[in-house]
């Protein structure tokens, strides 16, 4: 018996979570139900983050949260409880499968069926942003080890739950060789631990074009979360059936379950909301804990149900669909099938699989870390990279001189194009002469004289080499 955390929501969000307890409780599922008040109440009452402390302990101590969807207000001041919850409890994963439902859903890919894995903290989506100059703002893309390896890791271990039979990475580590080239890299150390399970890396672009136009050549996709926000929504899109999917929110500790649509407040109340997205939450719930077996039978059995004709308002279509029913309605119907497979869609069968198998991280020997030169951001207003590297050069001291000037990262001195459009965003870069070292004093030295000649430092970023493989990018063009 596993102990979950249910908060039902809003607007269809009583209903849906009522339909899908039915239906898992009817299959068999051993789960004692703890519900808690997240959303529109809470924040009207006064909390703007949604949801109360001891609603926190709740989940907190149960690992399993099924939420269904809730209302944000309108207006400043209220945040996201789906974003303020992936963070606050480290869900690393989001897990988004995307699977075609023809001829019983439209969709231009009929034999779709894959698997979106995101990592869920870091990339882009750690917000730190700055801006540098009058005409350049920056944000960090931050990604770590750590984060590369569970994601991956979890990937692998959702294929082989799941019988699947390939993962693929993608990136774009063709022009970010150091961020995505150490997603890329962990992706493929990683994937000699799963000989069993096919692994291949895209380049973003042509990946994700390919998987618009040939889903069918995927089966689980795993990649950083700028591309996985992006991509997911395509996938689920093409799929033709957004309103129908599930997503899963993994962490070391706690996990999260839910559909991907919103609290639709103006259907509430009235027996029409399609449950499914939300039960499709529930069996990726069920997966997680070990209760395969029921999973695959409420999967089997709500395929049956769509097979059969047996559709809410959102999905019915005349000459495809036999009834239309409401959420109640719809729920006993799955549960009549309960035992049942479609004839038609493809079964599931992951019955006999155990529950994932997720290792926390553990942190490696550290690498003989060398400082070996610096990045100077300098705000200037001027055109011409020789005129500024004449400038720069004065601040040279105890043998580190400037070797490099980019600009938006393209070499602009020495030996640049006239032709490069220039802002006022320029990176310096000091590295040692032969048989000479730097030292962080060496930098300080820098900006001290680059205080005193009137230079606008406005950022230093130091460069260091590990285990004696340099590790920060060249400019464009060097």
């Amino acid at each position: 018996m596993t102990k979950i955390t249910v908060a039902k929501g809003d607007g269809i969000g009583p209903e849906i979570m009522d339909a899908t307890l039915e239906i898992i409780l009817a299959a068999g599922a051993k789960i004692e139900v703890e519900e808690i008040e997240v959303g529109e109440k809470v924040y009207l009452s006064g909390n703007t983050s949604g949801i109360a402390p001891e609603s926190w302990e709740t989940i907190r101590r149960n690992k399993i949260f099924l939420k269904a969807p809730i209302t944000t207000p309108q207006g400043g001041g209220y945040k996201s409880l789906n974003v303020t919850t992936r963070k606050f409890l480290g869900l690393y994963a989001n897990v988004r499968p995307c699977t075609s439902l023809h001829p019983f859903v439209s969709t231009k890919h009929p034999i779709m069926d894959i698997v979106i894995i995101r990592e869920n903290e870091e990339d882009l989506y750690a917000g730190i942003e700055h801006q540098q100059t009058d005409e350049v703002v920056q944000c960090l893309k931050l990604i770590s080890r750590p984060g590369c390896e569970k994601i991956v890791r979890y990937a692998f271990e959702y294929a082989k739950q799941q019988n699947r039979k390939k993962v693929t990475c993608f990136t774009k580590d063709n022009i970010m060789k150091q961020t995505d080239g150490l997603f890329h890299q962990v992706f493929d150390e990683i994937a000699k631990e799963y000989p069993e399970i096919e692994n291949e890396h895209w380049i973003i672009d042509i990946g994700a074009a390919k998987m618009a136009d040939t889903p069918e050549a995927f089966d689980v996709i795993v990649m950083p979360n700028l591309y996985g926000d992006v991509l997911s929504d395509v996938a689920a899109q093409i799929t033709g059936s957004v309103g129908l999917a599930g997503s899963a929110n993994i962490g070391e500790e706690c996990s999260m379950f839910e559909a991907i649509h919103g609290s639709a407040p103006r259907r509430a109340g009235q027996n029409l909301a399609n449950p499914s997205g939300l039960l499709q939450g529930a069996i990726m719930m069920l997966n997680h804990i070990g209760q395969t077996t029921v999973a695959e039978k409420v999967q089997n059995a709500w395929l049956k149900t769509l097979e059969d004709g047996i559709h809410t308002y959102d999905i019915f279509k005349e000459g495809i669909s036999q009834q239309k029913v409401g959420t109640k309605e719809f729920a006993k119907a799955v549960i009549a099938n309960l035992g049942n497979k479609p004839a038609t869609l493809k079964p599931v069968s992951y019955a006999n699989n155990s529950a994932l198998n997720l290792p926390k991280y553990k942190r490696k020997l550290p690498a003989t870390k060398e400082l070996v030169g610096v990045d100077l951001f300098v705000h200037w207003n001027g055109t011409d990279p020789d005129e500024l590297a004449t400038k720069i050069k004065t601040i040279e001291s105890n043998g580190v001189e400037l070797t490099m000037i980019t600009n938006r990262g393209i070499k602009v001195w020495p030996d640049g194009f006239k032709e490069t459009f220039c802002t006022d965003h320029w990176r310096c870069r000091f590295k040692p002469s032969k048989n000479t070292t730097i030292h962080k004093t060496d930098i300080i030295e820098l900006l001290s004289r680059g205080d005193a000649n009137q230079i606008d430092i406005i950022k230093t970023e130091n460069l260091y080499a590990f285990d004696g493989k340099a590790a920060y990018s060249l400019g464009q063009g060097q």
